[in-house]
C-alpha cells in the first residue's frame, strides 16, 4: 500500500492507498516541530491499530513538507524506522509531472506542486487552485498545462489568530459565515471581517490571475481545510476537492514509478 504524508505548518495530512489506487483512509494530525522520527512513528502505529491494519503493509511512501525540520523526521522515519520499500520526497527540483514556468522553480513549494498536478488531472488545463491552509495559496495551471505561480497570503486563521491576540474580548468568536456582510454586532463584524473577507480577497485574486492569463472560463477549485465554509460566503468555485494536496502526492508518486518502469 501506499502512504501519502502532506506536512503542513499546521496539519498534517495522511492518505493510505489502497492496491486498487483509491484513497482507503485518511488521517489529520497536528504538526509539530518537536517531534522526533520515534514519536511519529508511534502516532502511525496508533492510527494503524485502530484500523486493525499493520504497519507492515506499507510498502512505499510519499512525502510533501514545507517544514524541513520535520521532512528530515518524517524521511529518517519511513527509510530506517518503518522500512519503507520506496520512500519519493516531492520537491520542485525533481519531474513531477509538470513544467513549472517560473524564473526560479526550486522555491516552489511542495504543497503547491500537487494541487497543480492533481487540479490539472481532474479538471483539465487552465484551472486555479485556492487552497485555504495556514497560508491560503493561490496555483494557477495555464491551458497549455504549465503551472505558472499564483499569490500567497495569510489564512483565515492566521488572519484570526493575529486579530485575537490584539483584541482579547473578540478571541471567543466562531469563525462561520454570518448572515449578511454588514455586521450589526461586533460577533457578527468579526465574522463577516474574517470569513466574508476572505472569500472576497480571493475573489478578488482570482479575477485579477484570469484578465492575467486571459484564460476569463478557468475553472477554479477551492481545497484545504475551511474551503467549505468559505464557500458558503462566495459562488468563486466550479468545484470543492478537499483531497486534492494528497491525490497530487499520489500522482507524482505515480508519474515518478512509469518513468522507472520503462528503463
Amino acid at each position: 500500500m501506499l502512504l501519502v504524508v502532506d506536512v503542513g505548518n499546521t496539519q498534517t495530512t495522511l492518505g493510505l492507498f489502497g492496491p486498487d489506487g483509491q484513497l482507503a483512509r485518511q488521517w489529520r494530525m497536528a504538526s509539530d516541530k518537536t517531534d522526533t522520527a520515534d514519536e511519529l512513528h508511534e502516532r502511525l502505529y496508533g492510527y494503524f491499530m485502530m484500523l486493525g491494519r499493520s504497519l507492515s503493509e506499507v510498502s512505499d511512501v510519499a512525502i510533501a513538507s514545507v517544514v524541513p525540520i520535520l521532512t528530515q523526521e518524517w524521511l529518517y522515519m519511513m527509510g530506517h524506522v518503518l522500512d519503507a520499500r520506496d520512500v519519493l520526497l516531492v520537491a520542485p527540483r525533481r519531474d513531477c509531472g509538470i513544467e513549472v514556468d517560473m524564473p526560479d522553480p526550486t522555491q516552489v513549494g511542495a504543497d503547491r506542486i500537487a494541487n497543480a498536478v492533481a487540479a490539472r488531472e481532474a479538471y483539465g488545463d487552465s484551472v486555479i487552485v485556492v487552497d485555504f491552509g495556514t497560508a491560503t495559496n493561490i496555483d494557477v495551471v495555464d491551458a497549455r498545462g504549465r503551472f505558472k505561480g499564483g499569490a500567497i497570503m495569510p489564512g483565515l486563521l492566521l488572519s484570526a489568530g493575529a486579530l485575537f491576540s490584539h483584541a482579547a474580548r473578540l478571541s471567543s468568536v466562531p469563525l462561520v459565515v454570518p448572515e449578511r456582510a454588514l455586521g450589526n454586532s461586533t460577533e457578527a463584524a468579526v465574522q463577516s471581517g474574517i470569513v466574508i473577507g476572505a472569500a472576497a480577497q480571493a475573489e478578488g485574486l482570482v479575477r485579477r490571475i484570469k484578465d492575467e492569463l486571459g484564460e476569463p472560463d478557468a475553472t477554479v477549485v477551492g481545497t484545504g481545510g475551511l474551503s467549505r465554509e468559505i464557500a458558503k460566503a462566495t459562488d468563486l468555485f466550479d468545484a470543492l476537492d478537499p483531497d486534492l494536496t494528497i491525490r497530487g502526492i499520489k500522482l507524482i508518486w505515480e508519474h515518478r514509478a512509469r518513468k522507472r518502469a520503462v528503463r
